[in-house]
């Protein structure tokens, strides 16, 4: 097996996995026999007592907006036949989903415009695209917007504006807002732990919500294959049947595959599949021995050990699947990305991953899509132009880290920032965090994950080479979305103002208050979340 610098992580992730687990509320009783005093434990969602009560004087926005200003006064007060206007046919479709979102939170309909709209969504060709001004008087609300996207966007800033519990008052506020970065996205590990689409559409909810617009579905792994491809349907029949501690697996048919899709651009969010190879493959090592160096079936794997497995990289046959896999799903994906992973390949050969990663990304790029993969893409310096690396070392880069992720951009490449010690979801908050790993660097608080600046981790990297950032969220300890949406809240909503709020405005001291807040909307909404120490969540 090849040596890699970042084997060290990889062996700490076995083991918290075999012990870290175990851990969780447990922990309280070790702490007690020590003789320690616990002041506040991790804990899983539901209202504490007076949530939101002392902090409902102020509106607040996660993630902030460039501009806020509170006008004092009268709040607009919705009510029953409240009309909305969209004054551009291409927003009529966010002006619904606004006042869909008023019903489901107050029981009032707004109907459509009767000729006297005191709600007006309106494009405006002075903005940027996602770029958008809200302005709220006591007689009404006006949303300016540069597209349908800004206008959305601008739909999450007013739906939290409102003091939990109080949504038919919406404050007299004025704001102007847009993006740091285009690309602002999360990460769904759906190959270790199998979720359905009502899972996903789930999810994509609460990314909408904070304003990212990539979904990144990490589709195939060593546990499990879950995207059915046409020309192979023993990828999905076979290597979907796992995942990991042998739970059930699953796979997504094509057309559950375009309901997700779908869902996603009726929020803005584009959806970026990924098929991870040459290694992370036992789970199509299993369903089709060709693919094999030995040219037999592999034994399915349940465990979350990683490097292991690799495709044959010299066989012809493996690029002719690759061709069929990358093809019908490029098909299948209207967004213009594909991933292709390429991430701790330690049991192909050096020379042998090189030449891979230059063949099966120019496959990737003849489909017509902006190929995607994890750094180590940059181990190549053959990449076709325009390719993106997704750099997951840590915000204090290792050298080979930072090397191949220079060498993306040198190709003419941009990258995404997801350092895995501040931007992996599935890290544990605190020793008291139920599930989760600890294998990057620790334990990731609130705060760790909202003090760095994606411009300032590998020197060298100007912010406009950054395409954006990503918040993954890895499945080996997490089986349910209940488990999933706990442990992403509400580290997701750091990593949503990371991505949205340029570095000058950004303040831990002054998010805290804001997440507070936000938290005690999700009470409100039944949105599952943990309450990590070191915040005043009551």
């Amino acid at each position: 097996m090849v040596t890699h610098p970042n084997a060290s992580r990889d062996r700490a992730r076995l083991a918290d996995v075999r012990l870290g687990t175990t851990i969780g509320l447990a922990g309280v009783a070790l702490i007690a026999a020590a003789g320690l005093v616990v002041v506040t434990l991790s804990s899983t969602s539901g209202a504490p007592a007076g949530a939101g009560s002392s902090r409902a004087d102020r509106p607040s926005v996660v993630p902030a907006p460039l501009e806020l200003d509170v006008l004092g006064g009268a709040p607009f007060t919705l009510s029953g036949g409240t009309p909305v206007l969209a004054e551009d046919p291409v927003l009529a479709d966010v002006a619904a989903a606004y006042a869909e979102a008023v019903r489901e939170r107050t029981g009032l309909a707004l109907p459509a415009d009767d000729g006297h709209a005191r709600i007006r969504f309106a494009l405006d060709a002075a903005l940027a695209p996602e770029e958008y001004r809200i302005e709220v008087r006591p007689t009404g609300i006006r949303v300016d917007a540069g597209d349908a996207a800004g206008a959305f966007w601008a739909v999450q800033t007013l739906l939290q504006l409102p003091a939990p519990g109080d949504d038919e008052n919406v404050p007299a506020v004025t704001v102007h807002d847009a993006p740091r970065f285009a690309y602002r996205a999360a990460m769904l590990d759906v190959a270790r732990h199998f979720f359905t689409v009502e899972d996903v559409e789930r999810y994509l909810d609460r990314v909408a919500s904070l304003k990212l617009n990539v979904l990144h579905l990490h589709l195939t792994d060593d546990q499990g294959w879950r995207i059915a491809i046409s020309a192979h349907p023993q990828l999905a029949e076979i290597g979907g049947r796992y995942a990991v501690d042998s739970d059930p697996g699953g796979f997504y048919t094509q057309d559950d595959y375009r309901r997700i899709v779908a869902y996603a651009a009726e929020r803005f969010i584009t959806i970026v599949p990924e098929v991870d190879m040459p290694g992370h493959t036992n789970a199509a090592l299993a369903s089709l021995p060709q693919l094999n160096p030995g040219g037999k079936v592999a034994k399915p794997y349940t465990g979350i050990e990683v490097g292991f497995s690799t495709l044959d990289t010299a066989s012809e046959t493996t690029y002719a699947v690759i061709g069929d896999v990358l093809t019908e799903l490029a098909a299948l994906t209207p967004g213009p990305y594909l991933h292709i992973g390429g991430d701790e390949s330690h049991a192909t050969d050096p020379a042998d991953y090189r030449a891979f990663v230059e063949r099966t990304a120019r496959i990737a790029a003849d489909t017509g899509k902006t190929v995607i993969g994890w750094h180590q893409l940059g181990q190549s310096d053959a990449l076709p132009p325009g390719t993106v690396g997704q750099y997951w070392g840590y915000v204090q880069p290792e050298p080979a880290d930072a090397e191949e992720a220079r060498s993306i951009l040198a190709q003419g490449g941009r990258l995404i920032m997801s350092p895995a010690d501040v931007a992996y979801l599935d890290m544990k908050y605190d020793f008291l965090t139920p599930r989760g790993l600890t294998w990057a660097n620790g334990y990731t608080s609130i705060e760790d994950a909202y003090s760095w600046d994606p411009a300032a981790v590998v020197s060298g990297v100007a912010e406009d080479a950054i395409l954006g950032v990503e918040a993954p969220i890895w499945t080996e300890t997490l089986r349910t979305m209940d488990e999933v949406e706990e442990m992403a809240m509400p580290r997701l909503a750091t990593m949503a103002e990371v991505a949205w709020t340029p570095q000058a405005e950004r303040d831990y001291a002054g998010f805290v208050p804001r997440l507070v807040r936000l938290a005690a909307r999700w009470d409100a909404e039944g949105v599952r979340h943990l309450r990590p120490a070191g915040i005043p969540w009551a």
